[in-house]
């Protein structure tokens, strides 16, 4: 069968998917779900080729950038990625994806048609080898917001295996608590294994082919092993929300409404936000180190994956 054949219709079963009866239902269940083959090979192959072209600039970077965060160990002569933090604003393609059809056809069962794109996305990078462990957490811990209707995608640009780093989903864990995310006081968004245990036996890890997508719940437990294989495992992840749900977090952004409006994706905004009693506890103190996850996550004493 052509290739190209085959990735019609492994889309279109993704399509399938979204269109099931249990695709809300299981999702509202488990907190996560995963749609195979969801990009188009032409949608996935520009991806990949805006992506290379941001981190070849790393080759001029000897520390982190207001772009890249770059992994320990970066040199100019060998270059290390750990993250591209705002990939808007190096290339707009990233927003045009923000609003592909494919991904909003995927959205509006579980949030609704009117979609906000919290920011402008983020690669984990997990290059082969050396790829960066992310500490288990919440993402609702980071940007709490008036009601539940809050979610990540992640857009796979190579196949995710069961040796390069798999992200890794506690299912079921978005109905439970909000956890602590503080470390000597302050906020590291991670989750001490210790104070907090999780029965990580119950983790999924998730396996699928670049193209692929997962949609998880903003308060579902996830976290990713360091990249030990030859073989790079590189995420984008997009965060949303519904119009109607409003940031508790990080409320300077609304100062400018023009530009917080400007981020809806699909439908309408509205200045009604819709509240739910819904757990939070605020990000504050702010983190000691700043600028991305793998920053923050360094004040977490109690680490769970290894980086070495």
């Amino acid at each position: 069968m052509p290739i190209q054949t085959r990735k019609e219709e492994t889309t279109r079963a993704a399509a399938d998917i979204i269109a099931s009866e249990d695709y809300r239902s299981g999702y509202q269940s488990a907190g996560y779900v995963l749609l195979p083959d969801l990009l188009p090979d032409a949608t996935l192959a520009r991806l990949r080729a805006v992506t290379d072209a941001i981190v070849a600039t790393a080759a001029t970077a000897t520390e982190h950038t207001e772009i890249l965060d770059l992994e320990p160990g970066h040199t100019q002569e060998a270059p290390r990625v750990r993250r591209i933090k705002r990939p808007h604003l190096a290339h707009d393609f990233y927003l045009e994806l923000a609003a592909d059809p494919h991904i909003m056809a995927a959205l509006t069962p579980l949030i609704g048609p009117d979609i906000r794109l919290r920011a402008g996305g983020k690669i984990n990078m997990k290059s082969a080898d050396y790829g960066a462990a992310v500490e288990w957490h919440q993402d609702w811990a980071f940007y709490p917001h008036t009601n539940q209707n809050v979610l990540a995608v992640g857009i796979m640009l190579d196949d995710m295996t069961l040796d390069n780093g798999p992200l890794m989903m506690m299912p079921g864990s978005h109905t439970g608590p909000v956890l602590d995310h503080h470390a000597e006081g302050a906020f590291c968004g991670a989750i001490d294994m210790t104070r907090d245990p999780v029965d990580i036996r119950r983790a999924t890890h998730i396996t699928a082919p670049a193209g692929s997508i997962t949609v998880h719940h903003a308060r579902l437990i996830h976290g990713s092993a360091m990249n030990h294989s030859s073989s790079p495992r590189r995420v984008l992840f997009f965060e949303y929300a519904a119009a109607d749900a409003w940031p508790l977090a990080g409320v300077e952004t609304l100062h400018d409404l023009d530009e917080f409006n400007s981020r809806i994706v699909q439908g309408q905004a509205t200045l009604q936000p819709r509240l739910e009693n819904v757990p939070v506890r605020m990000p504050l103190p702010i983190a000691r180190f700043q600028g991305s996850i793998y920053e923050n996550q360094r004040q977490l004493g109690n680490r769970f994956f290894d980086n070495d």
